[in-house]
């Protein structure tokens, strides 16, 4: 891994100097435009509409849009010195419960790894975190943004997720089409808990994955071999119009799923053979 920034993360008086890692990295497949006659990829430009030439980095500035067609232009030194002294800290502000942060704050994750003679220090607030089973909340100013961010243990490293600020996160009840307190039948509501039981499980990330990327690619590795390619049509879903039934038939099918899954496991260690002794045993 490459750091991607170099700074220091405070707690309390006590100054630990950080390295910062990005944790996650996009499955996406990436496409590149092509022109179609000839397959060349297409290039883009920052046209200068007035003047009608393309712009250089040397000439490309930043400007706030405060009105229509007007702009307050700021420099990179100017914008830089906005963050002031926390431009490279990490300032922890408070030690909370992570249940107490909704889901719907957090942006992106990072590693922070001790840089130099942070390695005690490092160790020291990793140990009082997991005694505590406290998180920190701190900021950050990553790009020229100052964000919120969650520093907790994950697994052996101190990791910081971004968070976004209160007055970013939309009101839900902007949400249009929200239905109120509708009438539901006891029925129903029984069957539906039934099914969340029925399904539900331990959280384990590597039983999913990513099945469009996989199929994409499958259809790229054909494409490279030139071996024709057949889409299969997507299949319809069953129509059920009665809710109740609809509930009924998920809990059966969660069940038979569940029941199939659970033979197979049964059989296959059934059908495993015995290990045989080695002379050291």
């Amino acid at each position: 891994m490459r750091a991607m920034w170099k700074g220091s993360l405070g707690f309390g008086l006590v100054n630990i100097p950080v390295r910062l890692f990005a944790a996650t990295e996009s499955g996406e497949v990436k496409f590149r435009y092509l022109h179609l006659p000839c397959h060349t990829p297409l290039q883009y430009q920052k046209m200068c509409p007035t003047c009608n030439v393309p712009a250089s980095w040397e000439e490309i500035v930043r400007g706030f849009e405060y009105e229509k067609g007007h702009f307050v232009v700021l420099s990179e030194e100017e914008i830089n010195s906005a963050a002031g002294p926390k431009e490279k800290f990490i300032e922890i502000k408070d030690f909370i419960d992570i249940d107490e942060i909704d889901p719907v704050y957090f942006q992106n994750s990072y590693y922070l790894a001790p840089d130099g003679p942070g390695s005690r220090p490092y160790v020291l607030l990793r140990r009082a975190m997991l005694e505590s089973g406290k998180i920190a909340l701190a900021t950050i100013t990553l790009r020229t943004k100052e964000s919120l961010a969650a520093v907790r243990v994950y697994e052996n490293v101190l990791s910081l997720s971004t968070m976004f600020y209160p007055d970013e996160v939309r009101a839900a009840a902007g949400v249009p089409g929200i239905p109120g307190d509708l009438q539901v039948q006891p029925r129903e509501l029984e069957m539906a808990v039934e099914l969340v039981k029925t399904l539900q499980a331990p959280f384990e990330p590597q039983k999913y994955s990513d099945h469009y990327r996989q199929k994409i690619m499958e259809l790229i590795d054909a494409k490279k071999e030139g071996r024709e390619v057949f889409v299969a049509p997507s299949p319809d879903r069953e129509k059920v119009v009665d809710l109740l039934e609809a509930l009924q038939a998920s809990v059966e099918k969660a069940r038979t799923g569940g029941e199939e899954k659970g033979g197979r496991e049964k059989a296959k260690s059934r059908a495993a053979p015995a290990r045989k002794k080695t002379r050291a045993e």
